[in-house]
């Protein structure tokens, strides 16, 4: 498969929450199956912010870069490839936000971000330019450094994800990344105020992310869209 970009991610921030697959279900498309950890599916709040964002034919120094906080849960396809389904992603770039949504049907947002970094503390700031314009902050603090997840573990299962499944005109496809495994710490959450996952349709998590996982960045390479 030929090679469409390069990005690289930096501080990634996973938050997730246990959610019902009945509640799950209605949003993802078949033929998708919900992709579960011992009967337990989930969904999670990603923030994080991208450098060097281009396609491979261009010169790095057009690269340029954006915040972004997705929305997200896990599918797989008749018991294979597991991957992610996207019920949002916030850009701060209409130009990505455009690309996006054109090349790749994915459901992009254009929204006005903030990210700060006050010591050991980073916190994001989110609020999407169109609609009921939710909001989303979040501050946290890294800590213990765990290491690449391994295999079978629960943190392996919600971050180590490789493709991306959207249906695009009426029809699903699937994208692919390539990187190192995430170099993944623990985290502890300070504040956090999201409208985002109530924004996709989905229960507002009543209680704070148990699942609380810190990455300082990595280099990513993208590949294009390809039918199922």
């Amino acid at each position: 498969m030929a090679l469409y970009g390069y990005q690289r991610w930096h501080d990634l921030l996973f938050l997730h929450w246990p959610m019902p697959i009945d509640v799950l279900r209605p949003f993802v498309p078949a033929p998708l199956s919900l992709d579960t950890y011992q009967g337990v599916a989930y969904v999670g709040l990603v923030p994080f912010w991208m450098t060097g964002v281009r396609p491979v034919w261009a010169p790095e120094r057009t690269a340029f870069r954006f915040l972004e906080t997705n929305v997200r849960t896990y599918v797989h396809l008749d018991g294979r490839d597991p991957g992610v389904f996207f019920f949002s992603l916030e850009a701060a770039s209409r130009i990505a936000v455009m690309v996006a949504r054109a090349r790749f049907g994915l459901p992009y947002y254009w929204a006005r971000m903030r990210m700060r970094r006050d010591g050991r503390q980073i916190e994001y700031r989110s609020r999407r330019l169109a609609g009921q314009r939710p909001r989303s902050f979040v501050q946290f603090e890294p800590g213990e450094y765990l290491g690449p997840a391994a295999p079978g573990s629960l943190e392996h299962f919600l971050i180590e994800r490789y493709l991306l499944h959207v249906r695009r005109r009426g029809r699903l496809w699937r994208g692919q990344v390539h990187h190192p495994p995430y170099p993944v710490q623990r985290a502890r959450v300070l504040a956090l105020r999201d409208e985002l996952i109530g924004a996709a349709g989905l229960p507002e998590p009543g209680m704070p992310p148990p699942l609380v996982h810190y990455a300082a960045g990595l280099d990513v390479e993208i590949f294009p869209l390809t039918p199922e």
